[in-house]
């Protein structure tokens, strides 16, 4: 991560009386770290002398970087966002919208150090034919950008960023693909810089979303994969964010390559078979409420058979009993008997 700067003023010890030190916490191995003075704690420069105007630009920049760590700063009123990409770390493309100044082209001014006097962009980013933006070449670049954007002399937005906090890296290049049984180890062509994440995503026809896989090098290896499957890929690399801040952006996405069996193919076009229909849940739960109710309404019922079989008991018909009792004697059992 870019070193933060720590103003120690007045004594360190006895060594260093009345010097001021700019002290540096590195959690990276980008940049290479400086000979500490012996009996501080952090990593510090030997003394130097830091004129008025030098403390208060580092001061405001270190209290904007810690009260606030939002993206865009703004100028109170200007209407003015900005936008900051550091591509690759080659080059630092800085646009903006402001909306109050739409047809108008602005300027932008800039420099890498606090005590160099301002540069005028030279290749502009346009929009509608009106400047909207400056790319800047800055090749391996760990450096603090001060910058202004101005409406003729007058500054319209001024600040100053890290510009590593913003990089993007380039999305791989030469991806090989290698498969054992049913995993494939995906190998990138390594960038010149580190603290990176390699992702690659994949899916089939049959899967309804992209999986996804990273490690912290360039060879990431997808395992329980169906060998009978074609499987899409995409890769693309990422900057960790302890180490670089959580305001840089992830490469673009490489190309799109399809495997199917080890072997390359043009895409991956097959049907998959369609799901089985399923009920809604409005009709399965109205089915268990209509079943729910006849079986109540049957209980009931046989309940209510049950009671009345118990109160009214039924009495025997003499008819089958006794045959001719009814036809021949009209009822009458001592005719019968």
């Amino acid at each position: 991560m870019p070193a933060s700067l720590i103003l120690l003023s007045h004594a360190v010890g006895s060594k260093f009386p009345n010097s001021v030190f700019l002290c540096e916490h590195k959690t990276s191995s980008r940049l290479p770290r400086h000979r500490g003075v012996e009996g501080v704690g952090p990593t510090c420069l030997p003394p130097l002398t830091v004129h008025f105007d030098q403390f208060k630009e580092a001061l405001i920049l270190i209290l904007s970087r810690t009260l606030s760590n939002e993206e865009h700063f703004q100028e109170p009123g200007e209407g003015v966002q900005i936008q900051i990409i550091y591509f690759n770390l080659e080059t630092v493309q800085v646009t903006w919208n402001a909306s109050k100044y739409s047809r108008t082209n602005l300027t932008f001014h800039y420099r890498f150090n606090g005590d160099e006097a301002y540069d005028q962009c030279t290749n502009y980013v346009l929009q509608e034919g009106h400047t909207s933006g400056c790319l800047l070449d800055a090749e391996q670049r760990d450096d603090i950008l001060y910058f202004s954007i101005r409406n003729g002399t007058h500054p319209v937005f001024t600040a100053s960023r890290w510009i590593v906090y913003y990089l993007k890296p380039s999305f791989p290049k030469h991806v090989s693909f290698s498969w054992h049984q049913d995993a494939v180890t995906v190998t990138y062509s390594d960038l010149s810089y580190g603290d990176l994440l390699y992702e690659v995503q994949y899916r089939s026809p049959f899967d309804t979303e992209w999986q996804s896989k990273q490690e912290n090098t360039c060879n990431v290896t997808i395992e329980s994969l169906d060998a009978k499957k074609c499987y899409s890929f995409q890769v693309r690399v990422k900057a960790m964010g302890d180490a670089y801040g959580p305001d840089t952006y992830p490469s673009d996405w490489s190309e799109m390559t399809c495997w199917q069996r080890g072997e390359i193919r043009d895409s991956c076009a097959e049907t998959p078979t369609p799901p089985k229909p399923k009920l809604s849940k409005f009709i399965l739960i109205s089915s268990l409420a209509i079943l729910l109710m006849v079986s109540l309404l049957l209980l009931s019922l046989w309940k209510l058979w049950r009671v009345k079989k118990f109160l009214m008991p039924s009495v025997p018909d003499p008819k089958s009993i006794f045959p001719g009792l009814f036809e021949i004697h009209q009822g009458n059992f001592q005719d019968l008997f």
